[in-house]
């Protein structure tokens, strides 16, 4: 064989080996057009599928709009209503700490007004010589013969407490009671 004969026959043999390639990537690439064409079918059902849904979504947005727009003056009511409130709030606790002040001082005044009648109490009972309840009770002797004699010196004061105040009468001792 000759140089010639052999080109040739390896030129055969590429052009074969060609041949076949060329086939086997037109297989292929019908197998991966094929698949294309099969999802693009299938993207395009979905897409049918999906218009319906698309299309009450696009109603829903339309139906939203004029409620989207009242949305940004009730927010600023909203807004202003609830600065109005915290004012008030503000208003409130000073009246609050105001209410406070005043009943801390009209109790101060109640408690001042209290010892002064106290005190005038106890100087008109030294001037007609009375001496307090507790003040008799502890005088009283504290031996067992004479316990009547303190329950003959309770009678009257629980039939003073039972008698209505418009009846009761009350009489002072002409003689001062003596210090102790």
């Amino acid at each position: 064989m000759s140089p010639i004969e052999i080109a040739l026959l390896v030129l055969v043999v590429a052009g074969i080996w060609a041949l076949i390639e060329l086939a086997l990537t037109l297989k292929r690439s019908r197998q991966v057009v094929s698949d294309l064409s099969n999802t693009v079918e299938e993207l395009e059902s979905s897409l049918n599928e999906a218009r319906p849904m698309i299309a009450k979504l696009d109603g829903a947005l339309d139906d939203l709009q004029p409620a989207l727009v009242q949305i940004e003056p009730m927010l600023k009511q909203a807004n202003i209503a609830i600065e109005a409130l915290s004012a008030d709030l503000l208003e409130v606790n000073g009246v609050i700490r105001d209410v406070s002040a005043i009943t801390g001082s009209v109790s101060h005044a109640s408690n001042s007004v209290a010892g002064v009648a106290d005190a005038a109490v106890a100087k008109v009972g030294q001037l007609f010589g009375k001496k307090q309840e507790s003040q008799r009770v502890e005088s009283l002797p504290q031996s067992e013969p004479d316990a009547p004699a303190l329950e003959d010196a309770e009678k009257p004061l629980a039939q003073a407490a039972e008698t209505p105040a418009s009846q009761q009468y009350y009489t002072y001792d002409t003689t001062p009671a003596s210090k102790e």
